[in-house]
């Protein structure tokens, strides 16, 4: 398992990597993450992907960082907490991804998928939770950089009853379904911070 420090560098350096935009369209660094530089190395085919995901760690980091453990795993008015949003970011990255290589998920990854929602003892804290996003987001990066654009539309299959899919709705589905998630992370972190202020 990498080291939080580890993480952090890796996620940085693959921020570094993307081509600098030109000063005059320089805003904020917020701005420049939502600029759409190409990620070296990303088939120009992938890239709406590649975005997607490195906005989904500027997404959770920004809303997630400052919480609590306790407040990581609380869930307002019974919604999911912003715990388990991190842990079913990074799960269901790695499955799709698995299915986009073609492969068979591993027991491992479906003990994952079974304690998702699971805070453990003691609770997982927000950094270990955020640096599972950063590491989950730099192997999808990864992969979208191995991956042959020759193969996109290549038949995969999903799941125990073998869902019929494809490798380019895969990495996609990867994407948006980490952005949405994301979304679901910055509204429950946003209740939670109102109800620590009285707002």
């Amino acid at each position: 398992m990498d080291s939080s420090a580890d993480a952090g560098r890796s996620f940085t350096r693959a921020l570094a990597a993307r081509r600098t935009p030109p000063a005059r369209t320089r805003r904020s660094s917020h701005a420049r993450c939502l600029a759409p530089w190409p990620l070296p190395g990303v088939p120009p085919l992938l890239m709406p992907a590649a975005h997607a995901l490195v906005q989904t760690v500027d997404d959770v980091e920004a809303a997630a960082a400052s919480l609590t453990s306790e407040e990581l795993w609380r869930r307002p008015g019974g919604a999911a907490s912003v715990g388990f949003h991190l842990r079913h970011i990074v799960g269901v990255t790695d499955r799709l991804l698995t299915y986009a290589r073609g492969e068979t998920l591993t027991e491992d990854q479906r003990a994952w998928l079974a304690a998702e929602a699971d805070p453990g003892t003691p609770p997982a804290s927000v950094r270990t939770l955020l640096d599972e996003v950063r590491r989950a987001v730099a192997a999808a990066l990864d992969q979208l950089r191995a991956t042959d654009p020759d193969t996109l539309l290549e038949v995969r299959h999903v799941g125990r009853q073998k869902l019929e899919s494809q490798v380019l709705g895969l990495l996609y589905h990867a994407a948006d379904h980490a952005q949405r998630h994301a979304g679901q992370v910055v509204a429950t972190a946003g209740i939670i911070s109102g109800i620590r202020t009285g707002a």
